[in-house]
């Protein structure tokens, strides 16, 4: 009966983490002001930077190999959101329903967001696993959180906003977009780190 309400952390950190994928590549369909220093950032930076802890919870807990196929399900599984946003786009509209315009105009753009969400997030979380390996292997955990998240929102805010927006915005727009995103997604990062030492290792020492 104990094992039946046991919580398994990998698997959490697992769903978790494709689900805050998703979110992101549709909140990041609205660009905002970030209160009070008013500069320009696509929506999904609310919620993005919490998916690099949540990978190092999976690379903790379920280790290397096992996180970077969830880093690869998460891109597929977007790729198949806006697959079906198309599809479902594409299709007749009930007479009665007068929302056409407006889910053309804020859905279908999901399409190029996602595919930049993709490349961005393949890029940069595998490369945060490898950098998280590394540095847990000499220190500690935390520090192998702090280290990877660091290079991997940099190397994700550049890729993401460029292929994401460019063309779309003036260049000042996008260095807003982008500088903001760094910012935002550090002190995100910073805020959730701490919580990896919460998750206990569940994987021998080698498989980190």
């Amino acid at each position: 009966m104990k094992n039946y309400f046991k919580l398994n952390i990998a698997l959490l950190s697992s769903a978790l983490y494709v689900s805050f994928e998703l979110f992101s590549n549709i909140l990041s369909t609205k660009i905002a002001l970030v209160p009070f220093i008013n500069l320009a950032v696509d929506g999904g930076t609310v919620i993005y930077p919490l998916t690099f802890t949540l990978r190092d919870f999976v690379h903790k807990t379920w280790g290397k190999h096992n996180a970077r196929q969830v880093v690869v399900i998460a891109g597929l599984l977007n790729l198949v959101m806006v697959a079906l946003f198309w599809l479902v786009g594409k299709m007749t509209p009930d007479p009665a329903w007068n929302y056409q315009s407006a889910y053309d105009v804020i859905l279908l753009p999901v399409m190029r967001i996602t595919i930049a969400s993709i490349i961005s997030q393949i890029i940069s979380e595998l490369i945060d696993t490898e950098i998280f390996s590394r540095v847990y292997r000499l220190t500690n955990d935390l520090a192998a959180v702090l280290i990877s998240n660091f290079f991997s929102v940099i190397i994700d805010s550049i890729v993401f906003s460029c292929l994401a927006f460019l063309g779309n915005f003036s260049v000042t727009v996008l260095i807003q977009i982008i500088i903001t995103n760094i910012i935002i997604k550090l002190i995100i990062s910073l805020i959730s780190a701490p919580t990896i030492k919460l998750i206990p290792r569940t994987v021998n020492f080698e498989e980190i």
